[in-house]
């Protein structure tokens, strides 16, 4: 049985108090747009919670979980550390929180990049992770509202922004956010 007190006692504990506080804003975030959109409230919040179970971890710590779980990496994510947290997500939900419902694993692991086919577990979690209310950048406004109202359209416009977000800082994308937007378009999302 997964206790929330007791995966906030533990976050709290191995985050950093602005990644504590993020998270707490993606909950509430998650909950909100899980209860507009229909899906199961409890499985968002658990995922909400434990998206960030690795981010404030030593890169050597999270490339030796992904090495022990024989994990093979893309070539984006051998490069991007930066989505390494969201690699060893689930194997952490898993042995600390004892998650095993593969919906909530999914939205962990997904959370950075997008992928082909989301769930709306999924998208809900991506969404919420970038417009939680700490969250300022330009659009983020129209985003918040979309994401209240048409959830395809909104990972779009997130999907959108973030290939922007990272060309206009000379960085690599990683495939799968192109492969998540591209399926939306493909699956008939307009803009």
């Amino acid at each position: 049985m997964i206790r929330i007190y007791e995966m906030n006692k533990y976050l709290k504990e191995n985050l950093i108090e602005n990644r504590y506080n993020h998270t707490v804003g993606v909950v509430n975030t998650a909950i909100e747009l899980a209860e507009i959109h229909g899906e199961n409230k409890f499985k968002a919040e658990i995922a909400a919670l434990s998206h960030d179970i690795a981010k404030n971890m030593k890169v050597t710590d999270l490339k030796k979980l992904i090495d022990e779980e024989g994990i093979s990496l893309t070539i984006d994510e051998e490069k991007n550390m930066e989505l390494w947290h969201a690699i060893v997500a689930p194997i952490l939900g898993k042995k600390v929180f004892k998650i095993e419902d593969d919906e909530i694993l999914s939205a962990m692991r997904w959370h950075t990049t997008g992928k082909e086919n989301m769930s709306r577990l999924d998208k809900i979690i991506y969404l919420a992770d970038l417009i939680e209310p700490s969250r300022k950048f330009n659009g983020i406004d129209e985003l918040r509202k979309v994401a209240k109202e048409d959830l395809d359209l909104a990972m779009v416009k997130a999907l959108t922004h973030t290939i922007k977000y990272l060309l206009d800082r000379n960085l690599a994308i990683d495939g799968n956010t192109f492969k998540a937007r591209n399926y939306l378009l493909y699956n008939n999302v307009k803009l």
